[in-house]
């Protein structure tokens, strides 16, 4: 990869990255109002669509920088997820920090909540039990840095992936201003 691929890549992937793992810091002083329902979701996702606009970014500037104005949708498609891959891993390593030293209850209390939403859609006892029981396990596999690195990495590709390949199409079917024809 050309210095200036990767200068981009690097660029927009830590921007990209920071944007979503700011979010942790800045709802960490607000986490027991926002809980884990939806508005957890709809603020964590938000970020993520923020950040992947990067994506779109990068590859445009790969587009007019590097690639002379004109870029396929493969290289395109090469930037863009190497982008979103660079994001995802500051997105992995910043919340491995902030769940081991901020929020090592974190998976404790989740589970707590699971089973509180469980028993007011009415589930009975039995199915509390086990799911208590499937919250423990999954609790105590979260101890593992690599199997929350795992879980991680899988948050952010519903918004990473359809960004990547749209941007892709977009970078790919317009090119620069310059080398347009009048």
């Amino acid at each position: 990869m050309q210095g200036r691929t990767l200068n981009i890549v690097l660029k927009s992937g830590l921007i990209a990255g920071a944007i979503m793992g700011s979010m942790f810091l800045v709802t960490y002083p607000f986490r027991e109002q926002i809980g884990f329902g939806a508005l957890g979701m709809a603020l964590g996702y938000t970020s993520m669509v923020l950040a992947f606009f990067m994506i779109h970014v990068g590859t445009r500037s790969f587009r007019d920088t590097v690639a002379g104005g004109q870029v396929s949708y493969g290289q395109a498609l090469k930037v863009a997820l190497l982008i979103a891959l660079i994001a995802t891993l500051v997105y992995i390593v910043i919340w491995e920090l902030v769940y081991f030293t901020l929020l090592p209850d974190f998976m404790v209390e989740y589970g707590r909540h699971a089973v509180e939403e469980a028993r007011a859609a009415g589930k009975t006892a039995a199915e509390l039990e086990a799911l208590q029981r499937d919250m423990a396990q999954f609790a105590e596999s979260y101890k593992n840095p690599l199997i929350v690195a795992a879980y991680t990495f899988l948050e952010p590709l519903p918004v990473a992936l359809p960004f990547s390949f749209v941007s892709a199409w977009l970078v790919s079917r317009q090119p620069t201003r310059a080398t347009a024809p009048a």
